[in-house]
């Protein structure tokens, strides 16, 4: 067994180029989601959208839970001409950046008043580019560094991406804010201009891809048929995870599917909450800002370092537990009505659990990959981890009508509860 690192050798490793790159490229990972979810039902909302309406919306982010249907692409067929100048990881990492930003550019285009059809098919180009983009991603990272530094890469990677959310969900709400004419009521002009600057936003993501070295990966013999292709593509990166881990890939991707049930579903309704509770843009804005970055930068840190010290299964654990407790203060949240400093108290609380629960999280899924079929495994792995909980999560606005918001997030604290017993049962047949 190798030896434990020191702190001193453990903290050198943000130091590493391929460690800052995954800082900049989780930030274009983490731009587009809550721009076709959460910072999407707050826009939806105050244009006057039902809450049943956002939610059922929600299930737009379904794309990302079945981008494994479209991952042995990614990861065994070239691009023509890009795939050349690039390498196989950039081209498509390229390829799927630009989709996201003409998507969001859309987005920015599209009154959710006049009818809300053009609003979706846009969001669905942004979903399904980000998807994609996850893909290839996800294989970009796990084949730039061994299996040692996969824990640190996962937190620059966790960091960045919760700095984009924070960006896409505090900075698109500051800069509609400072394009509004007048005040209140929803403002089209305002949000155009906000969504285009989310599309400009995903400009240090394409250039770190053009700047990055194209990762060392394995020759891939070209196949006879496509019989062969397709077995090769579609069936042996399945086939290999269920030989390496037997009956317990049943136990390993029941954890996957649940771990982030919490956080998902409640994460639906957060927005419409804000605005149901008086808050305005600015408010939840500068709260996010500012303790949400200080927070998601501690709890991906910390995250990242407790699992290559202590080991990734406990703070999985940790992870979960928090995530459920922090649901549970946006239950009194709602008891408070306009309170300031109470937000600004849970949005610190979750940021710092999600960033820890995070980074645990994507290092054991780094860990479950074979690098043979990095993409296509890890797209099955975080793909499992969305399909139930955003299928559930679009029953959210729903549950909200009949029961209130505090009886919803008591709720979705009580769905993290089966996840403590699988990550005990998992934690007695790993090491890691």
């Amino acid at each position: 067994m190798p030896p434990r690192p020191t702190w001193l050798q453990t903290l050198k490793v943000y130091q590493e180029s391929a460690t800052l790159r995954m800082l900049l490229l989780g930030f274009s990972a983490g731009l587009p989601l809550l721009l076709v979810l959460g910072t999407l039902s707050f826009r939806l909302r105050e244009a006057g959208i039902d809450r049943t309406t956002i939610g059922y919306l929600s299930w737009v982010g379904l794309a990302y839970a079945f981008k494994w249907a479209w991952a042995p692409l990614v990861d065994r067929l070239p691009l023509p001409l890009l795939q050349r100048w690039l390498g196989w990881r950039r081209s498509w990492l390229v390829l799927s950046q630009v989709v996201i930003a003409a998507g969001l550019a859309g987005m920015g285009l599209c009154d959710p008043r006049d009818g809300l059809e053009p609003l979706v098919w846009c969001a669905l180009v942004v979903a399904f580019g980000s998807a994609t983009q996850d893909i290839a991603l996800d294989a970009f990272r796990i084949e730039s560094a061994g299996a040692e530094r996969q824990a640190a890469l996962a937190a620059a990677y966790q960091t960045g991406y919760r700095l984009a959310m924070i960006w896409a969900g505090a900075g698109v709400l500051w800069v509609a804010a400072r394009f509004e004419m007048g005040s209140g009521g929803y403002q089209q002009a305002a949000w155009q201009m906000a969504y285009w600057v989310m599309a400009l936003s995903m400009a240090p993501g394409l250039i770190t891809v053009l700047l990055s070295p194209e990762p060392a990966r394995r020759e891939v013999t070209p196949a006879r048929n496509l019989a062969t292709w397709l077995r090769e593509a579609l069936v042996a990166p399945f086939a290999d995870f269920v030989q390496r881990h037997r009956w317990q890939a049943a136990l390993i991707l029941g954890l996957i599917a649940v771990y982030r049930i919490s956080d998902v579903v409640m994460g639906i309704m957060a927005n419409p909450f804000y605005v149901d509770m008086g808050y305005s843009k600015d408010e939840v804005a500068a709260v996010t800002k500012v303790f949400g970055v200080i927070m998601t930068l501690v709890g991906a840190f910390i995250g990242g370092v407790l699992a290559m010290r202590l080991g990734v299964m406990r703070v999985l654990m940790l992870g979960a537990v928090l995530s459920a407790a922090s649901n549970l203060l946006f239950a009194w949240l709602g008891t408070r009505g306009h309170d300031l400093h109470a937000l600004v108290w849970v949005i610190s609380a979750d940021n710092l659990s999600s960033g820890i629960a995070s980074a645990a999280f994507i290092a054991y899924l780094s860990s479950l990959t074979n690098i043979q079929y990095s993409a296509t495994q890890y797209a099955l792995f975080s793909s499992m981890m969305l399909l139930a909980p955003k299928w559930l999560a679009g029953f959210s606005g729903r549950f909200v009508d009949l029961y209130g918001y505090e009886h919803f997030f008591i709720a979705t604290a009580c769905l993290g509860l089966p996840v403590l017993l699988l990550i005990a049962l998992a934690k007695r047949f790993t090491h890691t």
